[in-house]
């Protein structure tokens, strides 16, 4: 394992990390009374836009799982498509999720769909960069042993550490504390956010950590 391609990780990850701080500063600056509590569905929007961007960006100028075959343009627009398909369903998805677990089914729909994309944006956004619109690389890379890359090994640890906050931040929800925080969708969201900033720090970490034991094989 190359340690200038942990370094490449570590380099896209913190990235991700400033942009996600950044949403929560800069826009303060241009619009008044914005913060992350008070104008909390704003910030989802931000957020997940900055975030999508720069995933995005960062792939086109990566290409952590450039494939040896040459699509042609047609092939390009079908896959950009079958991206756009792929993320949306993931959000009507979570979506339904979340209403399952306990969110408001009529009430709060807004809230509850704007935390989807978010949820999305830190999970699907991040599959369809590394490994495009196909189920089986999604389905091999989240069984045991299925990564075969550095960057599959960073999706996997994203994707759960974004889930487990997102799990994790619905606790403080029902308590009678009386906090802004613990209003819906807030205590999720941030906790879905805390958890894709610590899975981008830990992934690297690990990796590196870990990189003896870490074996890729083409399969």
């Amino acid at each position: 394992m190359k340690e200038a391609e942990i370094r490449r990780l570590l380099a896209a990850n913190l990235l991700c990390v400033f942009s996600v701080i950044l949403t929560a500063v800069v826009p303060a600056f241009v619009w008044d009374g914005f913060t992350v509590l008070g104008t909390h569905l704003a910030w989802l929007c931000v957020c997940s836009l900055c975030v999508s961007t720069l995933n995005i960006i960062l792939h086109l100028v990566l290409k952590p799982n450039l494939s040896p075959k040459r699509s042609s343009f047609g092939q390009k627009i079908s896959r950009f498509l079958k991206c756009c398909i792929y993320f949306f369903m993931s959000c009507i998805l979570f979506h339904a999720i979340i209403v399952l677990y306990g969110a408001p089914l009529i009430e709060s729909v807004t809230e509850t769909f704007l935390f989807a994309v978010l949820l999305s944006t830190f999970t699907t956004l991040q599959c369809l960069c590394v490994l495009g619109p196909n189920i089986q690389a999604w389905i091999r890379v989240f069984s045991k042993n299925g990564a075969m890359s550095i960057w599959e090994s960073s999706l996997q640890i994203t994707t759960m550490c974004s889930i487990l906050g997102a799990w994790f931040g619905a606790f403080p929800i029902p308590l009678d504390w009386d906090r802004p925080w613990q209003v819906w969708p807030i205590s999720c969201s941030l906790g879905a956010t805390f958890g894709y900033v610590a899975g981008l720090i830990i992934a690297p970490l690990w990796i590196h950590w870990n990189r003896k034991q870490l074996t890729y094989k083409s399969r």
